[in-house]
């Protein structure tokens, strides 16, 4: 059998779970789709359809048309209408407040994440960060959750990545990038 279609992201997603949520299946999204004529349409047609006959909530009227997409190679995985994207993620034991502090102070950052010059477009305290890459083309959006009082977890979406290797290659990044943040934090300050 073969596996569920891959998401946004690359997540998969059950045919159990889309039908639970949108009444049917991967299948028969991909059926109806290809009835209307969707694979000569773009990805704000698809969606405007989903709305306007089926009023799909939002995110799910996202996640059938870039999965139908994606089925019928109209969009590769990773790939968003601005380029393409990679996801990272890491949860930690250490307080929220601790785990952010380790991304805002330039100090404590070079511990992690050396010689990588970032542009902190805008904060949220304890919650987000948007950031420029150095390239200035790419950008990082960081998002920090606290999952106890000392546990925490950080997830972040770097987009406007030009290929697919470029996805390849900063997720390996990211990986081992959350990696040396949890030691910087285990060490402590």
């Amino acid at each position: 059998m073969k596996p569920p279609p891959e998401g946004p992201g690359g997540q998969r997603i059950s045919d159990d779970a889309v039908r639970r949520r949108t009444g049917r299946g991967w299948q028969e999204w991909f059926a109806v789709l290809d009835a209307a004529g969707a694979r000569d349409w773009d990805h704000r047609r698809i969606v405007a359809f989903l709305v306007r006959e089926y009023s799909l909530p939002d995110w799910w009227c996202q996640m059938v048309a870039v999965t139908y997409e994606q089925a019928r190679g109209l969009r590769e995985p990773h790939q968003t209408a601005a380029g393409y994207q990679v996801s990272a993620g890491k949860a930690v034991a250490v307080p929220l407040a601790r785990l952010y502090r380790f991304w805002v102070d330039e100090a404590l950052r070079q511990r992690w994440l050396p010689d990588v010059p970032l542009t902190v477009r805008r904060t949220t305290p304890d919650k987000s960060l948007r950031i420029t890459w150095p390239n200035g083309s790419t950008k990082v959006d960081v998002n920090f959750y606290a999952k106890g009082p000392a546990r925490s977890e950080v997830r972040l979406q770097h987009s406007r990545l030009p290929h697919r290797q470029a996805v390849e290659e900063m997720g390996a990044f990211w990986r081992e990038a959350l990696e040396r943040l949890q030691a910087a934090l285990e060490e402590g300050e």
